[in-house]
């Protein structure tokens, strides 16, 4: 006798009809990360027609269903690991099968069944919908996989505005969450290259990490993101003995050139419009930290699966909106100061040209310091535009700092992988206080948001009483590839690409 599925909650059954597809990270007490993806079938409009779901109207519509046609599988196809977020739904009128349709090689997998007609088969996992007597409201819940235990959901998110409920009526879905701001006076490259236009994700990172352009940089990393999503490009590329190479530094243009200072300058300058100002420049290092991790290490890592490059590409997409969001803001509060006019620094990329040599080190310096160090500060910054009265920078910033846990997230999960990787042996939280150790300089800073660390991953032993040990003269050593001269340097957009 088999023994009883276990349940855990997804969520209160009216926060999933915001949008029809989301993906969930699933975490175990063992650290183990679970990546699924939740398709809702009916739309909001539908559910609307039943006001109350009582089991005598779930009887007369069947099609509702005590599942309300929500399904969970699998966030990767099985035949190559394709990200699953924009597979096409079809139904197959001969059999009654709704399925899902890997957007890469067209592979499909029945909702129910996870059974193919290749003779391939995903995982699937029962969902059920019950009101909860506790407080008398809808909740959803779904079977955990096996292979773990006391699973927890740690990430809940829309996979894009795409898929909004009811869809969005803009030609460009994300433009209300994702603001992209170009001055008349600005004349852009385009988007894909006229000549020798990227085909391969790593092309499009290292394209990406060329543009100087902040505003170009973003529109690039839409499109190449939607073209690996939807299987448009020919492959990630990272297993390409001709991948090309990211840059030592990407090139920014004049405005910021003349404009960076080392960081104790812009210490001690408080407005509201600098915080923005400030703010916003990380964002734009943040972008090509994402697009820098997939491009340096993905050709030195050809084990790395397709669910790395998911887990970045969604990064770099949020840090891509993260950075509209705030230039909106600053351009919105503080019109006489655009983004590029104040003072700002590269310390960001020194902690990646420090950690340039080793996955495991940029995963631990960037991910699960400097990233886990925003979600610490975030909400007394959060706080202060709330005083200040303005409510549209604490939207901006609520969005930015939910989407900055599942980042710490996706750090924690692949630093973790890379110690499994390593053997049995390796215990992450040991792995990690040595990098820190060796790769950082002074104590890691508290006072610490101790709830959003955990959610992340981060429990009290990887982070409390840490200091940094590396000296001035190793950091100067690992630095010997970096100057603020070299961000000026010309982008170099032509990249060696593989053939066909």
């Amino acid at each position: 006798m088999q023994p009883a599925a276990r349940f855990i909650q997804i969520s209160p059954f009216k926060q999933l009809l915001t949008h029809s597809r989301f993906m969930l990270t699933l975490r175990s007490d063992a650290g183990k990360y679970h990546s699924l993806i939740l398709f809702r079938l009916s739309t909001a409009a539908d559910y609307a027609s039943f006001p109350s779901f009582e089991n005598e109207r779930l009887e007369k519509h069947a099609s509702v269903g005590n599942n309300r046609q929500i399904y969970v599988m699998e966030s990767t196809c099985p035949h190559l690991g394709a990200d699953m977020s924009h597979a096409d739904i079809e139904e197959y009128e001969d059999t009654g099968a709704t399925v899902a349709v890997c957007p890469w090689h067209r592979y499909d997998f029945d909702l129910r069944t996870g059974k193919s007609e290749t003779g391939l088969q995903t995982c699937t996992y029962t969902v059920e919908v019950k009101t909860d007597p506790a407080d008398d409201v809808e909740k959803v819940y779904m079977e955990t996989p096996s292979g773990g235990n006391n699973w927890r959901l740690v990430e809940l998110r829309p996979v894009s505005e795409e898929f909004a409920d009811p869809p969005p009526t803009s030609t460009h879905p994300v433009s209300h969450v994702n603001p992209v701001t170009v001055s008349t006076a600005e004349t852009l490259d385009p988007v894909i290259p006229t000549e020798n236009a990227p085909r391969t994700l790593m092309q499009w990172a290292v394209l990406i990490l060329n543009t100087a352009n902040p505003t170009l940089k973003v529109l690039r990393t839409r499109h190449a993101v939607h073209m690996f999503r939807t299987g448009k490009l020919d492959s990630i590329g990272h297993r390409s003995s001709s991948a090309p190479k990211p840059p030592d530094v990407p090139p920014r243009e004049d405005s910021y050139l003349r404009n960076t200072v080392t960081p104790g300058k812009v210490k001690g300058r408080r407005s509201l419009a600098v915080m923005l100002h400030a703010l916003a420049n990380i964002e734009q290092w943040a972008i090509d930290l994402a697009w820098d991790i997939m491009a340096r290490f993905g050709p030195s890592h050809p084990d790395l699966p397709p669910a790395f490059f998911s887990d970045f590409t969604k990064m770099a997409l949020d840090e891509s909106k993260h950075f509209s969001l705030l230039t909106s803001r600053l351009s919105a509060t503080s019109p006489s100061t655009p983004y590029g006019t104040m003072p700002v620094h590269a310390s960001l990329w020194e902690s990646a040209t420090i950690t340039s040599h080793s996955l495991r080190s940029r995963l631990a310096i960037i991910h699960l310091v400097h990233e886990a160090r925003g979600l610490d500060v975030n909400p007394g910054t959060i706080e202060r535009f709330r005083r200040a009265g303005d409510k549209e920078s604490v939207a901006a910033l609520e969005i930015i700092h939910a989407d900055e846990v599942t980042h710490v997230t996706s750090g924690h999960r692949w630093f973790t992988w890379m110690c499994a990787r390593e053997g049995a042996e390796v215990d992450p939280v040991w792995a990690f206080r040595e990098e820190v150790r060796r790769g950082w300089r002074g104590n890691v800073k508290g006072p610490f948001n101790v709830e959003a660390r955990e959610q992340a991953g981060l429990t009290r032993d990887f982070y409390e009483a840490l200091d940094g040990e590396m000296g001035e003269e190793e950091m100067q050593r690992r630095l010997a590839g970096f100057r603020l001269d070299d961000l000026g340097v010309k982008a170099q957009v032509e990249v060696q690409y593989e053939g066909k």
